[in-house]
């Protein structure tokens, strides 16, 4: 088996190179329904009798392995009542974080202020 880190590399290659497809409307059929139960199988590549096809007429049609999607996700920065999507604003980041809590993108590129607080408290 391949290591965890090969596999969530590999991953992530393909999800930063994911495509928007559509679903052409027209040639749409099911697979062959077949009543021997000995040829069942439909060969991998003949599953499905459409072909997706690229939202961007100029990007290439997606490969087998390709990932791909047909919506892009919601914006997550801004207020959506509609999709219970609270936002970012006014929320606690940690400035000097890389991660999801890091200032640089739960702002979103807004900009952010910093606030100093100084706490006396009294020893035991």
């Amino acid at each position: 088996l391949p290591s965890f880190r090969s596999v969530g590399d590999a991953l992530i290659d393909r999800y930063d190179g994911a495509t928007r497809v559509v679903v052409p409307n027209t040639g749409i059929e099911a697979p062959m329904q077949r009543n021997d139960a000995a040829t069942q199988k439909v060969a991998r590549r003949d599953r499905y009798r459409f072909e997706l096809k690229p939202h961007n007429p100029t990007h290439k049609t997606p490969g087998t392995k390709d990932l791909v999607y047909l919506e892009p996700s919601p914006g997550f920065c801004e207020k959506n009542t509609r999709l219970s999507i609270l936002g970012t604003h006014g929320r606690t980041c940690n400035e000097s974080s890389e991660r999801v809590d890091g200032c640089d993108l739960m702002c979103c590129g807004r900009g952010f202020r910093t606030q100093t607080m100084f706490v006396v408290e009294r020893c035991n």
